[in-house]
């Protein structure tokens, strides 16, 4: 079995550490010579656009797959016209515009915050008035880890609002004042199979997922079986192969969709030790229409992303269930180099775990 990955970066890379135990090889797909996959597995680094390049890409493969959502669409359709692509080109084409991506959450019966079309500062006074304020304009494509965003919190900041981001076609939204932040992965195979994990707990600072806790200690069985039903209806209605995420704004005991990924997720890294079946193993899984394994926890699990210097091997390995993924990224600023995960039988036994991993991370006791 050979796949094909568009995409160079760190999901790619943990897809193929996942795949060669199973004896998948693996072909990568990269605008930078210096992509990370480079270093484990055949990287043709080569334009998007270039069509020659990508022919010699898809010679020989049974299957492509992609590691983020901001790979042309163009180009997806070029692949999907000679191999199978999974997830389908309809999710990726959902995901790469928050309207299009909202309307469908609507649709579908899934709440979301309220929202509105903004091609006009016109537009955008409209917004405030018919949203009110706090609210948050965001672009409609591309953004990601907090990038193409601001939020208005007052009349004065509309005008600076729209000259930051008014070159783009934009999206406004109900600035939501959540309790917790919840995503749910879900995985889907050809047939219609699916497994999902436990919700997932997650913390941003600046737009950046900073730690995630498996299970959600936050999530109630209903909140999680409520959860789990618009995973499925999402990929129901896509006819979804691979793993998805929802990403979830918790508030008052309901369930606000904020955004959705076609693809494996940072929250949900902790698999890999924290899962019967990593969430890499299964969208291969589906991909490959191997059946799908087993999403149950190994006890509880806290993953926290390593930003901007690599912290000493010997201070996290030394912690009693601790494990340390490096993405062979030069460390620069608040860039994502690797993460680490810790895993107990209880969060009471992970608690004090985390204070020395904190420290190698340069993470004070408060900021987490």
């Amino acid at each position: 079995m050979k796949v094909g990955v568009l995409g160079g970066g760190q999901l790619g890379r943990m897809l193929a550490l996942a795949g060669y135990q199973l004896g998948v090889e693996f072909r990568f797909f990269d605008p930078s010579s210096g992509a990370p996959v480079g270093q484990i597995g055949q990287l043709i680094a080569a334009d998007y656009g270039d069509h020659d390049a990508l022919k010699r890409f898809l010679d020989g493969l049974d299957v492509v797959t992609y590691e983020f959502e901001s790979i042309p669409l163009s180009t997806v359709r070029f692949v999907a016209d000679h191999v199978k692509v999974f997830p389908p080109v309809a999710a990726l084409e959902t995901a790469q515009d928050r309207l299009v991506e909202k309307s469908l959450f609507q649709e579908l019966g899934i709440p979301t915050p309220a929202f509105a079309p903004v091609d006009s500062l016109d537009d955008l006074r409209s917004a405030v008035t018919r949203i009110g304020l706090p609210l948050v304009l965001k672009t409609r494509r591309m953004g990601y880890d907090g990038k193409g965003q601001a939020v208005l919190r007052d009349e004065s900041s509309v005008e600076r609002a729209w000259k930051q981001l008014g070159g783009s076609r934009l999206l406004a939204e109900k600035y939501v004042a959540f309790q917790h932040e919840l995503s749910v992965i879900g995985v889907r195979d050809p047939v219609g199979r699916e497994v999902f994990y436990p919700p997932i707990e997650n913390l941003h600072r600046e737009g950046v997922l900073r730690r995630s806790i498996a299970p959600a200690p936050s999530a109630t069985l209903e909140t999680a079986a409520l959860a789990i039903d618009y995973s499925r209806r999402l990929m129901d209605r896509l006819e979804y192969v691979g793993v998805l995420a929802l990403e979830l704004f918790s508030v008052d005991g309901t369930l606000l969709a904020n955004e959705m990924a076609p693809r494996v997720h940072n929250s949900g890294h902790w698999t890999i030790e924290g899962a019967e079946t990593s969430q890499f193993e299964n969208h291969l899984r589906a991909i490959l229409s191997l059946p799908l394994g087993v999403t149950t926890p190994r006890g509880c699990s806290v993953m926290l992303n390593i930003l901007g210097h690599i912290p000493p091997a010997e201070s996290v390995l030394a912690v009693e269930g601790a494990h340390l993924h490096l993405y062979g990224k030069a460390p620069t600023e608040k860039r994502k180099v690797g993460h680490l995960t810790v895993v107990a039988q209880t969060m009471e036994a992970i608690q004090p775990r985390l204070w020395p991993l904190q420290e190698a991370l340069g993470i004070g006791r408060d900021e987490l």
